[in-house]
């Protein structure tokens, strides 16, 4: 029997969000309906709401979330009805050239639901990053779902599903980075802040915070920022050089997605060492580099899309650290909040007054 539930809503570019009521269908082959317990408001949202992913208006929002699975639909083995589980975007096929190399975190051919989610009157919803999760019941394709501990509260479980995850995976997964090397993260918000505390799970003796806000930088610090600097008051390159001995950092991540921040990354690294563009840049943004020193530099230019992350992998074994207490996922949420509290939330974000609103039902 199909569900009716109260969802987030954004039906016009710019416009603000409307609490409305969604049919959500039974799951079909290989779907499952999955009750909502709590969804981090995530930048990635407002961008839909801006229109920036494209204009497939309306669109349910929310994406970073966990819950308990209600049903599922034929053919569906890995999960049940009562299983705790985190939502992830990378519901890998298998099937794609990245899945048969052996590398299904690269995945190009990634599945959802194929029913839609509606509005009362028929009209599709575009579930955000093929979740919705500002909703009471969200359907999604089984493989969205990753069983974790239910000892880990929804409300830090799910920030695994984007944002913390993507600066985690940004240092662990993309940079490589390991036991005695030299961080600099530009940019700690949420996931420069998740690639601070990532650099420090692998053990990284020096880690440098950048930003323009005191405020992100003393979270950073929290998160195991060794070192921080404030760009506005001084050159973030000859900082980071003079943090490690004139070399440059062995790791630097890019968490804003400006031409002019990466370029700061790009030579405030040491010789050989490694770039990681974890932020998002717009569509017209561009970057010139000179290719002397693209090739003199030598080491790696590299994005990171969602931390390079295999949630049957990688979701587990973080949970597992936060239940020992060494992966602090609480220290990212800010406040939590009700459904009808998205919009606030989002000039909260605009305004960097929080890490993480986390919707909580």
């Amino acid at each position: 029997m199909p569900y009716t539930v109260q969802g987030v809503v954004a039906r016009g570019k710019g416009e603000p969000v409307s609490l409305e009521t969604v049919h959500v269908p039974d799951p079909g082959p290989g779907e499952a309906v999955v009750n909502i317990q709590a969804c981090g408001v995530c930048h990635t949202d407002l961008h839909y709401r801006e229109g920036g992913i494209n204009d497939e208006f309306p669109f349910l929002l929310g994406h970073e979330a966990a819950g308990i699975v209600e049903a599922v639909g034929e053919g569906v083995t890995d999960v049940a009805p009562g299983d705790y589980v985190i939502l992830n975007w990378r519901a890998v096929c298998g099937q794609c050239r990245a899945c048969r190399r052996g590398r299904p975190w690269y995945c190009f051919s990634t599945h959802n639901a194929t029913q839609r989610m509606t509005l009362e009157d028929g009209t599709p919803l575009s579930p955000a990053l093929g979740i919705g999760a500002f909703i009471e019941k969200t359907l999604v394709a089984a493989g969205q779902c990753t069983k974790v501990d239910p000892a880990a509260p929804a409300t830090a479980a799910g920030l695994l599903g984007c944002g913390v995850m993507a600066g985690i995976g940004a240092a662990i997964n993309t940079g490589g980075v390991t036991r005695g090397d030299s961080v600099a993260v530009i940019g700690v918000g949420g996931v420069g802040g998740a690639a601070v505390h990532g650099a420090h799970l692998a053990g990284a003796t020096k880690i440098i915070a950048v930003d323009i806000d005191d405020r992100k930088l003393a979270w950073a610090k929290e998160f195991g920022a060794t070192h921080t600097v404030n760009s506005r008051e001084s050159d973030p390159v000859e900082a980071i050089r003079e943090l490690t001995g004139g070399d440059g950092a062995d790791v630097v991540i890019e968490a804003v997605g400006r031409p002019e921040t990466y370029r700061q990354a790009f030579y405030a690294r040491d010789l050989a060492g490694t770039v990681v563009l974890v932020g998002v840049p717009t569509p017209e943004m561009t970057i010139e580099l000179p290719l002397l020193d693209v090739f003199g530099r030598g080491g790696s230019l590299k994005s990171s899309w969602y931390g390079d992350c295999l949630p049957s992998r990688d979701f587990p074994l973080l949970i597992d650290l936060y239940l020992q207490g060494r992966l602090n996922l609480d220290g990212f949420v800010s406040e939590t909040i009700g459904l009808g509290d998205v919009e606030e939330a989002f000039a909260k974000m605009h305004r960097g007054e929080v890490l993480r609103s986390v919707v909580v039902l």
